[in-house]
């Protein structure tokens, strides 16, 4: 007997989540027996449901929502002994790890490809104790993200976060960074820090042209210098995916990293504040098998 959990945020999508679930229903019922539907009402509640969902053997979990809902379903999925597939409906303001994944940004798109039960596996990584899937960031212009408003990110989608990092360099300040890695140590000054898990980030999808989402490895951005001009001088690069080949850029890949700093920072986890420096940082290889839109010779 086949069982399938929808975990949906019905404040997601101006409530579209909500308009699509009985579609969503519809469409897991094509190939499970029972289909369970569990609202999130506060924090915590999609890892506690997606946990569940593991506890009690479902075969799939669809997560309907943004990327916070995502994270926090991957945060019940990561390491249990039995994890379901993992099916994402996207309905945020910029969803990283559909993009990544090549899953439709049009809702009604991604429901369209479960049936086709096409798989793949995916990294997450683990930073401390909590689980990400997109990225990590520290450094002022990755804080300046928590100021972004939900009118903010409406209007403008993910330029409010690039809007709000503009602001941030009026007020920036350099500090100290000493991050271990695969390679050996990276010590010095640095504005930003960016370790990405895929080539998806804040909605730029060619920050990290080279990451994919099952190599294994962190895709580390030093940041050494940011001025107002410096950071026009980046911005090509960025669109272009060339930012390793910046001059005031260190570009490193690993599949761990310790970072530590003597000032009080916190680490930027998928777009939400985490704990406090130090932490350390580990990939979790093909983690979770997730449905992705089937090759063209599975169409129908």
């Amino acid at each position: 007997m086949k069982k399938a959990m929808i975990i949906i945020n019905p404040s997601s999508g101006k409530e579209q989540a909500m308009e699509l679930l009985p579609e969503a229903e519809r469409v897991l019922q094509t190939f499970h027996d029972e289909v369970l539907v569990c609202e999130t009402k506060k924090e915590g509640d999609a890892a506690a449901f997606a946990k569940n969902a593991c506890e009690q053997h479902y075969d799939t979990v669809l997560s309907m929502g943004g990327d916070g809902t995502v994270n926090e379903a991957v945060n019940g999925l990561a390491e249990q002994e039995h994890r379901p597939h993992f099916g994402i409906i996207p309905l945020g303001t910029v969803n990283d790890f559909a993009r990544a994944l090549q899953i439709p940004l049009d809702a009604q798109e991604a429901l369209k490809i479960l049936p086709y039960k096409n798989l793949r596996k995916a990294d997450i990584g683990k930073v401390n104790n909590q689980y990400f899937m997109n990225v990590l960031a520290v450094g002022a212009i990755a804080e300046a993200s928590y100021n972004v408003s939900t009118d903010q990110k409406t209007k403008l989608g993910p330029l409010a976060y690039f809007v709000e990092g503009i602001k941030a360099l009026a007020t920036k300040t350099p500090f100290s960074l000493k991050i271990s890695h695969n390679g050996g140590t990276w010590e010095g000054n640095a504005y930003l820090l960016v370790a990405a898990m895929t080539n998806s980030v804040g909605g730029f999808e060619k920050l990290a042209p080279q990451a994919e989402v099952d190599d294994g490895r962190l895709h580390v951005y030093i940041f050494k210098n940011i001025s107002l001009p410096g950071t026009l001088n980046l911005f090509p690069k960025l669109f272009k995916g060339e930012l390793q080949e910046h001059s005031d850029v260190t570009y490193i890949q690993s599949s761990s990293l310790a970072v530590s700093s003597s000032e009080t920072m916190a680490v930027n986890i998928d777009g939400d504040e985490g704990e406090p420096l130090p932490f350390t940082a580990s990939v979790l290889s093909r983690h979770l098998s997730v449905f992705v839109p089937p090759n063209e010779n599975e169409k129908v």
